[in-house]
C-alpha cells in the first residue's frame, strides 16, 4: 500500500504564505494524479486542487485559484501546495491524496491519503 506523508503545516498570520509538502513512497506518483483537500472543524472535506503527474497540468477550485499553486518534483517524488494571501477561512487540516484519474474532484476517486497537516491562520 502506498504511503503519503504531509509536512509544512503550522500557524501563520493573515496575509501570509505557507508551503505544504506531500512525499510518496517509492515512485507511486508516477502512476497517479494527485491532489490536495482540506477539512475545517464541523465541515465536510473539500477539494482544492489536483495535478497530473506526467505533465504537471493543474486544476483548481475557484476559491483558491490565483492564491494557491500546486506543483510536483519528479526526482523527489513530492507534491507541493504553495499558499499565499491566507485568511482565517483557510484554517483547516490539509490532506494530500493520489488518484488514477485526472482531473477529478470526487473524494472516492482518490485511493490513498496522507494523515493531514494542520494549517492555522490568525487574524
Amino acid at each position: 500500500q502506498v504511503q503519503l506523508v504531509e509536512s509544512g503545516g503550522g500557524m501563520v498570520q493573515a496575509g501570509g504564505s505557507l508551503r505544504l509538502s506531500c512525499a510518496a513512497s517509492g515512485r507511486t506518483f508516477s502512476s497517479y494524479a494527485a491532489g490536495w483537500f482540506r477539512q475545517a472543524p464541523g465541515k465536510e472535506r473539500e477539494f482544492l486542487a489536483t495535478i497530473r503527474w506526467s505533465s504537471g497540468a493543474a486544476y483548481y477550485v475557484d476559491s483558491v485559484k490565483g492564491r494557491f499553486t500546486i506543483s510536483r518534483d519528479n526526482a523527489k517524488n513530492t507534491m507541493y501546495l504553495q499558499m499565499s494571501s491566507l485568511n482565517p477561512e483557510d484554517t483547516a487540516v490539509y490532506y494530500c491524496a493520489a488518484s488514477q484519474y485526472w482531473p477529478t474532484i470526487r473524494i472516492d476517486n482518490y485511493d490513498y491519503w496522507g494523515q493531514g497537516t494542520q494549517v492555522t491562520v490568525s487574524s
